[in-house]
Formats: structure tokens, C-alpha cells, sequence
């Protein structure tokens, strides 16, 4: 092609015709069917049935709802949410002979329950059916935050 001639051309129109539309002539007619019978359903009382052969210091055991249960009582005195909610329980170990060892933190280094809740904590899970005796670990890394709170306590605080 040379530099003077057009790549393309330009051509105008008054109307275009539409597309033609679909038609489906061949379905044959839909006939009476008997209603289906309703298939059991294989998840039916799924969530109400507790597991089966867990030991009790694994979690949906005996013990260790006992511990998580025992956790949920206990409330930080300067925010109405109980300390498992609020994200301060970082982890619960059972072992098979009853000692229970708790992984926590606290809102701040300088929080006014620093030197009670740790002991709180500890009495609370020993008192628990099935343990033998209890341990509480504080930690301060990872350092908490909001983020760590459960969506019943955010619900709690107006955050959700």
C-alpha cells in the first residue's frame, strides 16, 4: 500500500437490521412427573452429635470444654467481655494426666490486672473437673489487638 491510500473506509448507514432470534421449536412437551421422593438427608442431627472417641483434653473433649467454659467466666474488669472472647487465650494444652497448661496475654503490659488475672486464671482452670493441675503461661508476643477478639465480642463493643 502506498502512504496516499486509506487503511480502512469509512461507510455510513441509515439503520441496521436486528439479529434474527432464537427459536426452539424441538422441545417436546414436559409430561406429569409423580412428585420425587424427598431423599434422606445424610446431615440430619450432624451438628448436634458429639464426636465420637475424642479424648478428653483434645478440643470437644470433657476437659478442655470444661477449661474453655471456666475461661468464658472470667471477665476483664475494664471491658464487659469474657477473656476468651476477647482474644486474650493464645492456646489451652491438655496432657492425658490432667495438667493444663494456659497461653495468654493481656490488653497491655500495663494493664491494671497484670498480677491477678494470670492467678484468677490458674484457679478457675484447676477447679475445672478432670484436671489435675493448672499452669498459666503469659506471654506478650504476639502482642494483642483488636483483631484477635471474637465476632460475639465485637458485636459486644458496637465494632461489628
Amino acid at each position: 500500500m502506498s502512504a496516499d491510500t486509506p487503511r480502512f473506509t469509512v461507510e455510513e448507514v441509515d439503520a441496521v437490521n436486528p439479529p434474527r432470534r432464537a427459536h426452539v421449536d424441538d422441545i417436546p412437551e414436559p409430561q406429569p412427573e409423580a412428585p420425587a421422593e424427598r431423599k434422606r438427608d445424610y446431615l440430619s442431627g450432624f451438628l448436634a452429635e458429639k464426636p465420637q472417641g475424642v479424648k478428653p483434653g483434645e478440643p470437644g473433649g470433657e476437659i478442655y470444654e470444661g477449661v474453655i467454659a471456666a475461661l468464658r467466666d472470667i471477665f476483664d474488669p475494664e471491658i464487659p467481655v469474657n477473656i476468651y472472647d476477647l482474644g486474650l487465650i493464645y492456646g489451652v494444652d491438655v496432657a492425658e494426666d490432667g495438667h493444663v497448661a494456659v497461653t495468654m496475654t493481656l490488653t497491655t503490659p500495663h494493664c491494671p490486672v497484670a498480677e491477678s488475672m494470670p492467678g484468677e486464671v490458674e484457679l478457675r482452670v484447676g477447679a475445672v473437673p478432670g484436671v489435675r493441675d493448672a499452669e498459666v503461661n503469659l506471654v506478650w508476643d504476639p502482642p494483642w489487638d483488636p483483631q484477635k477478639m471474637s465476632d460475639d465480642a465485637k458485636l459486644e463493643l458496637g465494632m461489628l
